[in-house]
C-alpha cells in the first residue's frame, strides 16, 4: 500500500464484513457488529449456520457473500489463516485481522503469522494486524474495531502499535474535543507497517497531521527513505516507547519486534523529518499547532504578557528548545513605549503589568506581530479583575489572521478559560496552561518549518577501489580473524580516507626498508587482532629514528609474546610520525544497528571523546548535508572552528571523510563496528591515524 488509491477499500469500503461475528454478548464478534452500527454503507456477517446476525445479513463463508472491500476477522488464531485465504479467493483486497496469537507469543503462532503473510502475499491482500484493534475513519462513520468509544471528526490521522492505547486516547480526546480522520490499529505489523499508512496518508487531503505510537520498525532505512518523501508535504509526530533497555525489552515481547537502540531511532527520525514528541501530552501538543497554525518564518520568538513570573518561566523554555527570543526593531520599542504605561516592559518577554485591560493587549500584540524580526509569538496571561479571556481570545484570533504568524497562548486558569478555549480553538489556535508546553509546541512549528525546507541530496558516490576492500575483508576472513586493527589501514586507503604513510612489516629488515622511505622518525605499532590495547603492555613507540627500527622491531615483538604467549601477532606496523598538536583529535565511527544498518558517528576524539561525550549519530547511507549536519550538532563544534585560540579545521576534509565512510560500511555489511580515533582534523586535512573494526565473515 503506498497511496490512498492503493489502499482500496481500507478506510472508505463500500461493503464490510466481520469474519466470526457474532450475537453473543461480551464477544469481540458482536462488539465490532455494534460499533458499524453508525456506518453509511452496508456491512454483511459471516459465520455458519446463521442467516442473519443481529439484524445484518449472514453468510457461511466470503465465497457465498456478495463483493466484499474490507473483511474484519475475529475467528480463533487456529483457522486465521483459512479466514484469511477464503477472502482472497473471493477477491478481497482489504484485511484487519483482530484475531491475536500469532507472532507476540511465540513457537506456534510466529509460524501461524509467517502462513498469514504467505497468503496474502500470494492474493495480493492490504492486511493489517493481526493482534490489531481494527480501523476507525470518521467521514464515512467506519468504526471497525471493538473499541468502547467512537472518535470525533477531525483531521488528525493516527496509528499505533498499541490497541490499548488508542482506546485510551479515544477517550480523552473526546474529552478535550481532539478529532481525527482515520484511526489504524497496526498489531503485528505483518504486511501493512507505518511506513504504508503514511504514505496513504500524505495522498489524503483531508489528513492535515499524522500521528503515532510506535514500538519499533522493522526496516529503518526503509523507513527513512519513505517517510522523508511523506513529511515534507504533511507533518508527521511520533511517540517512540522502549527508548530505555527495560522498555525496549517489554516492547519486544509485547509485539516480536526486536527494538533498535535509541540513538538510532533517534537519528533516524531526525533523518526522516518526524517530529519526535516525548510522550502522550507533547503528541497531541505538537499535533494541535501542527495541525491549526501556519509556518513561521523564523525561530524568533516573541512572549507578550501580563504577568513576570510565567514571562521568565516562558523565556527558560525558549532557551532550552531551538527557538530564540525575538529582538525587537527600534520602531517596535519606539511604538511599545509610546502605548504602554511606564511600569511595563518593552524588551522581549513584554509585560503588559497585571492591570492591563484587553486595548492594551491588543495594542501589544499587534505591534509585535508586526515586527519581520518575529517568527511567531506566545500570549501568556494569569487571570485578573480586569482582563475577560473570551474577548481577548477573540483580540488574538483576529490579530494572527491579520498578521499571519503562528500563535500560541497560555490563558492560565481553570473553569473561566473554557469558553476561551473552545474560540481559540475554532480559529486553530492551542491554549495551554503550561507555558513551557507552549513553547514546546512552537519549537514543534520550528522543527517541521526546517523539514519542509530541506533539499535532500542523495549520497555522493565517490570512486573508490571496492575490489581492494573486499580482498582485505576476505584475507582477513581466510584466516579466522573477526577483530582487526592497524593491519585494516589499507581499508580506509581503498576508500580515500587518508591514513599516514606506512606498512605493517613482518622482519626488521622490511621495517628499515620501510622507514627509509618515510621522511623523519616513525611510530611502531604491534599488529595483533588479540592484544587490543597495545599502549597499556608498551606496544606502541613514537619517535623511533631510522637507525633504531629494527631494535625497535625486535622489542616489540618480544613485549607481545611475553605478554601474550598465543597471540596471534601479524607484524608491526611502521608509519610516518604525525603531530597530533597541529589538529583536532576527531572520532568517526560506525556500529550496525539491527533495524537501521550502519549507524555513524561523529564528534571530538582523543581525550574528549570521553569527558565531553559529545557526539552527533546519524543512519548511513549520509549525503553531503547530512555529514555537515554531524559537525554542526556538535556542541563542541566551536573548537574545530578556531574558538580559543586553535587553528580552524578544515570542514570540508571531515565531511568527506564522513561521506566516505559511510560508502564503505554502506557497500559493505560484514563491518559489524569500526572505529577510527584519531581522526585528525588539521586546516588543510583530516587523516585516519588509527582503526580498529569488528566483522561477520558469513556477510562477505
Amino acid at each position: 500500500m503506498t497511496t490512498q488509491e492503493d489502499a482500496g477499500g481500507l478506510f472508505t469500503p463500500d461493503r464490510v464484513a466481520v469474519v466470526g461475528a457474532t450475537d453473543r454478548d461480551g464477544a469481540i464478534g458482536r462488539a465490532i457488529i455494534d460499533n458499524l452500527s453508525d456506518f453509511d454503507n452496508d456491512v454483511i456477517a459471516v459465520n455458519p449456520g446463521r442467516d442473519d446476525v443481529l439484524g445484518y445479513p449472514c453468510y457461511p463463508d466470503l465465497g457465498d457473500a456478495p463483493p466484499v472491500d474490507l473483511a474484519v476477522v475475529v475467528v480463533p488464531p487456529q483457522i486465521v489463516v483459512d479466514a484469511v485465504r477464503d477472502a482472497g479467493q473471493a477477491g478481497v483486497e482489504n484485511v484487519v485481522v483482530i484475531t491475536a496469537g500469532f507472532s507476540e507469543t511465540g513457537g506456534d503462532g510466529a509460524d501461524r503469522e509467517r502462513d498469514l503473510v504467505a497468503v496474502a502475499d500470494d492474493y495480493d491482500i492490504n492486511l493489517v494486524g493481526p493482534n490489531s484493534l481494527g480501523l476507525l475513519s470518521t467521514p464515512t462513520g467506519l468504526n471497525a474495531t471493538f473499541g468502547p468509544s467512537n472518535a470525533l471528526p477531525g483531521n488528525l490521522s493516527f496509528m499505533s502499535q498499541s490497541g490499548a492505547f488508542i482506546t485510551a486516547v479515544l477517550d480523552w480526546a473526546n474529552d478535550q474535543g481532539i478529532g481525527f480522520k482515520d484511526i489504524a490499529s497496526l498489531g503485528n505489523k505483518a504486511v501493512l507497517s507505518e511506513t504504508d499508512f503514511m504514505q496513504a496518508w500524505a495522498d489524503d487531503p483531508d489528513t492535515n497531521v499524522i500521528l503515532g505510537y510506535l514500538e519499533g520498525v522493522d526496516d529503518g532505512r526503509e523507513f527513512i527513505d519513505d517517510a522523508r518523501e511523506v513529511t515534507q508535504d504533511t507533518p508527521a509526530v511520533v511517540v517512540k516507547s522502549g527508548r530505555t533497555e527495560a522498555g525496549a525489552q517489554a516492547a519486544s515481547s509485547h509485539t516480536g519486534t526486536i527494538a533498535g537502540s535509541e540513538a538510532a531511532y533517534e537519528a533516524g527520525f531526525k533523518q526522516a523529518g518526524v517530529v519526535r514528541a516525548e510522550n502522550v501530552q507533547e503528541l497531541f501538543d505538537f499535533a494541535r499547532a501542527l495541525d491549526g497554525l501556519p509556518m513561521p518564518d523564523s525561530e524568533d520568538v516573541a512572549v507578550i504578557t501580563n504577568a513576570g513570573g510565567p514571562g521568565v518561566m516562558a523565556t527558560d523554555a525558549v532557551g532550552d528548545s531551538r527557538l530564540s527570543m525575538a529582538s525587537f526593531e527600534d520602531d517596535t520599542i519606539d511604538a511599545l513605549q509610546g502605548s504602554m504605561p511606564d511600569e511595563a516592559n518593552v524588551y522581549n518577554p513584554v509585560d503588559v503589568i497585571g492591570d492591563a485591560e484587553i486595548d492594551r493587549f491588543r495594542t501589544a500584540i499587534d505591534t509585535v506581530l508586526a515586527d519581520e524580526h518575529v517568527g511567531c509569538a506566545l500570549v501568556l496571561s494569569a487571570p485578573t479583575a480586569v482582563i475577560d479571556y473570551t474577548e481577548l481570545s477573540g483580540v488574538i484570533t483576529a490579530l494572527q489572521e491579520k498578521h499571519n504568524k503562528p500563535v500560541v497562548t497560555c490563558l492560565m486558569g481553570g473553569e473561566r478559560t473554557e469558553q476561551a478555549t473552545d474560540v481559540l480553538g475554532d480559529a486553530g489556535i492551542p491554549n495551554y496552561f503550561d507555558p513551557a508546553r507552549a513553547i514546546g509546541s512552537l519549537d514543534a512549528l520550528a522543527v517541521q518549518r526546517e523539514v519542509e525546507s530541506r533539499d535532500y541530496q542523495a549520497p555522493t558516490a565517490f570512486d573508490v577501489d571496492r575490489d581492494a576492500a573486499r580482498d582485505i575483508l576476505e584475507d582477513a576472513a581466510d584466516r579466522g580473524a573477526t577483530r582487526l586493527g592497524v593491519e585494516a589501514m589499507d581499508l580506509l586507503d581503498a576508500y580515500g580516507i587518508p591514513t599516514p604513510t606506512g606498512d605493517v612489516v613482518d622482519s626488521p629488515d622490511a621495517a628499515r626498508r620501510v622507514a627509509r622511505d618515510i621522511e623523519g622518525d616513525v611510530v611502531m605499532k604491534i599488529v595483533s587482532p588479540d592484544i587490543l590495547h597495545k599502549s597499556d603492555i608498551g606496544g606502541v613507540k613514537v619517535g623511533v629514528e631510522t637507525d633504531a627500527v629494527a631494535d625497535a622491531y625486535e622489542d616489540l615483538i618480544t613485549r607481545a609474546t611475553n605478554y601474550q604467549p598465543d597471540a596471534t601477532i601479524l607484524g608491526i606496523q611502521v608509519q610516518e610520525m604525525v603531530d597530533v598538536d597541529a589538529g583536532t583529535e576527531t572520532i568517526l565511527g560506525m556500529n550496525r544497528d539491527p533495524q537501521f544498518g550502519p549507524l555513524l558517528l561523529f564528534g571530538l576524539g582523543g581525550i574528549f571523546v570521553e569527558i565531553l561525550e559529545d557526539t552527533s549519530v546519524r543512519v548511513a547511507p549520509v549525503s553531503e548535508r547530512e555529514a555537515g549536519d554531524m559537525i554542526d550538532d556538535l556542541d563542541s563544534a566551536p573548537l574545530l572552528r578556531g574558538a580559543r585560540g586553535r587553528d580552524p579545521a578544515d570542514e570540508a576534509a571531515i565531511t568527506e571523510a564522513i561521506q566516505r565512510l559511510s560508502q564503505l560500511v554502506t557497500d559493505f555489511p560484514a563491518i559489524l563496528e569500526l572505529d577510527v580515533n584519531p581522526l585528525l582534523a588539521t586546516g588543510d586535512s583530516a587523516t585516519a591515524l588509527d582503526v580498529q573494526l569488528t566483522i561477520d565473515p558469513d556477510e562477505l
